[in-house]
């Protein structure tokens, strides 16, 4: 499977050291299937650094699962919102997986989950107001076995325009 990863910098040799901060699933090295998906990831590091160009980097997802430790998010968001909530809070219970797969929400997500965890929305409300892209996805690379067995790079895009 073809997976793409949005970034300001060419990463042939990912690695989970570079994570600079716990995002949904944790820190980790952060993947899409979807490449309009992984561009606008591109541009935003850009903008958050102010320096590189926008690239996506594309690898092959393949191998055995078999050995490592998956969690994958369904169409339910009642597990995934408080695994998100967990991770954006600092803690560190995803450091359990190898793997972390599942949706994206919208840009709305920051003033959500910040509603849900100040407890001004139980979790009925917040997931009404999660609008998730559809088609979007995102894996998290969580351990560097993962990514040593699962990923191998293909080749980059450099992304022109606005």
């Amino acid at each position: 499977m073809i997976v793409y990863h949005g970034s300001n910098v060419i990463v042939k040799h990912p690695d989970i050291e570079h994570s600079f901060r716990p995002l949904d699933f944790g820190k980790g090295f952060y993947v899409t299937t979807v490449k309009e998906q992984a561009v606008r990831w591109a541009r935003r590091k850009v903008d958050i650094f102010g320096v590189g160009k926008a690239v996506i980097t594309v690898y092959n997802m393949a191998g055995n699962l078999e050995g490592l430790n998956c969690k994958c998010f369904g169409e339910d968001l009642m597990e995934w919102i408080d695994f998100v909530c967990r991770c954006r809070d600092g803690e560190k219970d995803y450091l359990q997986y190898d793997l972390v797969k599942g949706k994206v929400a919208n840009d709305k997500v920051f003033r959500v989950v910040d509603m849900y965890r100040s407890g001004i929305w139980d979790k009925e409300r917040t997931l009404k107001e999660i609008k998730v892209y559809p088609d979007y996805d995102q894996i998290a690379f969580i351990s560097q076995k993962a990514i040593n067995e699962l990923l191998f790079y293909e080749s980059f895009d450099e992304i022109y325009g606005v």
